[in-house]
């Protein structure tokens, strides 16, 4: 079997088991809006990805293929349509949470979405925008480098000191409620 062939076979082949679950991923994904349809994306990437099958090299992990080309294509959806300077995505607050590794049993996920929006916006000007560009609004460094003259190594400094400093900002959050309890 020719490559093309092989590749549009397993392209095929998980559309038609997944396309259910994709749908679901990106109605998560982009639920805050109606002028937005989860079936218009989902196709929009497999249009792309079969017109492309034959370029590509043997498609071994189809499933982080397609999920990762649908993830991109969204970020390139909420980029056209959404430029925001003010952290009001919960969902988004969530994965930083998690991605702090804050998740903590005595926080709801309400109350850590309230002490994430409070800690960042107590940051400094540049260490809360580096956040809200890369981490809510989906930037690269590379494109944020472009738009505002700043380095990528000072770019990706800020960003790692700005997580420092929400990791401890957190932590005396956290702290002070169990000193509460």
């Amino acid at each position: 079997m020719d490559l093309e062939s092989e590749n549009s076979r397993k392209l095929k082949d998980f559309f038609g088991r997944e396309y259910e679950s994709l749908k679901r991923y990106v109605s998560t994904k982009i639920s805050d809006t109606a002028n937005r349809d989860a079936e218009d994306i989902i196709q929009d990437v497999a249009l792309k990805l079969f017109s492309g099958a034959d370029r590509y090299a043997p498609i071994n992990n189809v499933a982080g293929f397609v999920y990762r080309s649908i993830k991109n294509k969204i970020i390139d959806v909420m980029r056209t349509t959404k430029k925001t300077n003010s952290v009001d995505t919960d969902k988004d607050l969530l994965e930083l949470a998690e991605a702090l590794h804050q998740s903590n049993d005595s926080y709801t996920s309400d109350q850590m979405i309230a002490v994430l929006k409070t800690c960042i916006q107590q940051l400094k000007p540049a260490y809360k925008d580096i956040i809200i560009a890369v981490d809510f609004e989906g930037y690269t460094y590379r494109e944020i480098s472009r738009e505002t003259g700043i380095s990528i190594g000072t770019l990706m400094s800020r960003r790692h000191r700005a997580v420092g400093i929400l990791y401890k900002k957190i932590e005396l959050e956290i702290n002070k409620k169990n000193r509460k309890s």
